[in-house]
């Protein structure tokens, strides 16, 4: 049976996710792949502010697909995560307390985790339509020139995803 967790995450919540649990996610979260991260890791690196708080947040590696008529996007699949993780560590240590993505992470990232108590879920490559239906409503937050890359807030019920790795750094990815 999945646990059905609200965000934002408390910490007690990370905590009692473990490696393998299924779960429906409820809240909002954020969205961002490779070129957002680029932009907030070279911020971080300069000292300037984020256009963001990620304090507390939750980030989806995802590119959403147009909306067609009705629905709050299109469909809406996660991306590769490991092409975020140079930025990662940066991103955990002010403040991200999750990450939402697909396949495996870097020693390092790891090492972030368990250093900052995060949680790294996994959604399923390939149910881009069905995880869409979890989406309720969207709204552009920054880098709209980035297109499908921007930043988004997504308001998400009973979103569908497996802690992949856990706040200790246990994992049940290969590697």
């Amino acid at each position: 049976m999945a646990k059905k967790i609200t965000l934002p995450l408390t910490d007690e919540a990370i905590a009692e996710l473990k490696a393998g649990d299924t779960v429906l996610i409820t809240g909002s979260m954020l969205t961002g792949r490779d070129a957002a991260h680029k932009r907030l890791f070279e911020l971080i690196e300069q000292g300037k502010p984020l256009p963001v708080d990620i304090s507390g947040e939750v980030i989806y590696y995802v590119g959403p697909a147009p909306a067609k008529p009705g629905h709050a996007v299109g469909p809406a699949g996660p991306t590769s995560s490991y092409r975020m993780d140079k930025y990662t560590p940066a991103l955990l240590d002010r403040g991200l307390k999750g990450m939402i993505g697909k396949g495996a992470r870097s020693k390092e990232v790891i090492e972030s985790m368990k250093k900052n108590a995060v949680v790294y879920f996994a959604a399923i490559g390939g149910a881009a339509a069905l995880i869409s239906r979890s989406i309720k409503k969207i709204e552009t937050l920054a880098y709209e020139d980035l297109g499908t890359e921007a930043i988004y807030r997504f308001y998400v019920e009973d979103f569908p995803a497996i802690v992949a790795i856990d706040s200790k750094g246990n994992s049940i990815l290969a590697g």
